[in-house]
């Protein structure tokens, strides 16, 4: 599960200084690399990457599976199994209203 989160390291894409940190103590000192202050992020997140899939027939659902039946000792048994192979991923969803990024650093609620 996861992997909703920023994996850069350093990098702070909602600060409009770029990294994260006191900017007051860095300010005499020179950085090895500029940083892009002129890309901005939204802290708002308005598609997601869907776990639907298609199956060949055009079915859409998050698991596919198909009845076999099995004979065993002269007896009728029926199994489901797992279908695995020529799913298609949905693909990006708009989502119905924006959600918060995980990534944003906010207090919802104080108790």
């Amino acid at each position: 599960m996861g992997g909703s989160g920023s994996k850069a390291k350093g990098v702070w894409p909602f600060a409009a200084s770029g990294a994260g940190g006191d900017s007051a103590s860095e300010g005499n000192e020179q950085s090895v690399a500029p940083l892009k202050t002129s890309r901005k992020a939204t802290p708002f997140v308005f598609t997601r990457r869907s776990s639907l899939y298609f199956d060949e027939d055009g079915d859409l659902a998050h698991e596919f599976y198909e009845e076999t039946v099995v004979t065993k000792n002269g007896r009728k048994r029926s199994k489901l199994k797992r279908i695995q192979k020529n799913l298609i991923p949905q693909g990006i969803v708009k989502l119905d209203h924006p959600r918060i990024h995980v990534d944003f650093p906010v207090i919802l609620c104080e108790v």
